[in-house]
């Protein structure tokens, strides 16, 4: 439990549901907090703490994980308008007795001294009632001061024509998006350094390097498949790929245990030999991904970390209004990779991956983020 003396920086994201690139990006901030405030309480609010804390526990001394504010949104979950939402946050946020069991939760958050919402893809049409986050740390801190934060935020496509999500970007004193159309949306200027926050914390830690690593590695998805079988039509043309390019040493990467089931049905078919690499190994090892390596992903966080490490690779467009953005941010930023929208058969990358000298213009950009929020290190 968090002292009432003790100060407090509460963070606010998806880890737990568990996601390859929620639990990068919480275990990113938790890592940076451990260097540059280690003696602070850090408070993680998500989706569902317990699985959370299993793979991001003992990366801050003083971290402890709860689920205040995703309570609240789904507790008056809309569809379709994000207002119903953050109507009834605020609400509660002002006057815990609505919500008795998370009364205590929401008085750690009434007296933080920073109020993070952390990157992701979370806030925008397809899930409009997790805008009643932003309300919810609006509100907080009308009474207790805290500076406010957003960074990393993917705000496409937006909900509800944009008008409640950008009236509260406006109440938060720091605002970071990570690709051109969320700036816009947000009213950034814009700029060739909109990132990712799992920049702000890249390294050797992430990436898997205790054994000989595929040639191909493949990372496909269920989640947002635009119809019925659209998941399996996918791994199908994986496979044709792969017979094209005359590959057999296949890794398949596991992303989202729960939601992936359909498409790693259709890989372990249709994909028999490939090496399979589930989540949890990945986060105890790294990303098995190395310079020179070809990649194909629908996922934008091994897109990202692989691109780093200096692997080649293609794009697989999967639901085009969210996942377009999200990869043309990477390859617009430095990846190199190819952005594939039909299931035409391409040849083989030879070339691809972040520069060096780029990912350090990236971090660099993002360290100063990180600086308007607590500080320097």
């Amino acid at each position: 439990m968090t002292s009432s003396e003790h100060p407090v920086h509460y963070l606010v994201c998806p880890a737990g549901i568990p996601n390859y690139g929620d639990e990068l990006i919480a275990g990113t901030w938790l890592r940076h907090l451990a260097h540059v405030a280690p003696d602070v309480d850090v408070v993680v609010d998500c989706l569902y703490p317990e699985t959370a804390a299993g793979h991001l526990g003992g990366l801050h001394p003083r971290a402890r994980f709860t689920s205040v504010l995703w309570q609240l949104c789904l507790r008056h979950w809309s569809d379709r308008d994000p207002a119903v939402s953050c109507a009834w946050v605020e609400s509660v946020v002002r006057d815990p007795r609505a919500a008795p069991g998370l009364a205590d939760g929401i008085g750690v958050l009434r007296r933080a001294r920073v109020v993070h919402l952390l990157g992701g893809g979370y806030l925008n049409a397809i899930w409009p009632a997790f805008a009643g986050l932003l309300a919810g740390i609006t509100t907080a801190a009308e009474s207790s001061g805290a500076r406010t934060a957003m960074t990393g935020q993917g705000l496409w496509p937006p909900a509800d024509g944009g008008g409640v999500t950008r009236s509260l970007i406006k109440r938060l004193d720091v605002v970071d998006v990570r690709d051109a159309p969320s700036a816009e949306f947000a009213g950034l200027a814009p700029s060739g350094d909109h990132c990712d926050d799992v920049f702000l914390g890249f390294g050797p830690h992430l990436l898997r390097t205790d054994e000989q690593l595929p040639e191909v590695m493949v990372s496909v998805q269920s989640l947002l498949a635009e119809s019925e079988g659209a998941a399996e039509e996918t791994v199908r043309f994986v496979a044709e790929v792969l017979r094209a390019w005359r590959v057999t040493d296949v890794g398949l990467l596991e992303c989202s245990p729960d939601k992936d089931a359909e498409v790693l049905a259709a890989a372990g078919r249709l994909l028999p030999d490939a090496r399979r690499y589930p989540m949890d190994e990945v986060l105890r090892h790294g990303l098995p991904a190395r310079p020179g390596q070809c990649w194909i992903s629908t996922r934008f966080h091994p897109h990202l970390v692989a691109a780093a490490a200096g692997a080649h690779g293609l794009a697989l467009m999967v639901r085009a209004d969210y996942y377009g953005p999200k990869h043309r941010s990477l390859i617009d930023g430095g990846s190199r990779w190819r952005l594939l929208q039909r299931l035409e058969i391409p040849e083989r990358p030879a070339s691809g991956g972040y520069r060096p000298e780029r990912l350090t213009e990236l971090r660099a950009a993002k360290l100063a983020v990180a600086e308007r929020i607590y500080g320097p290190g």
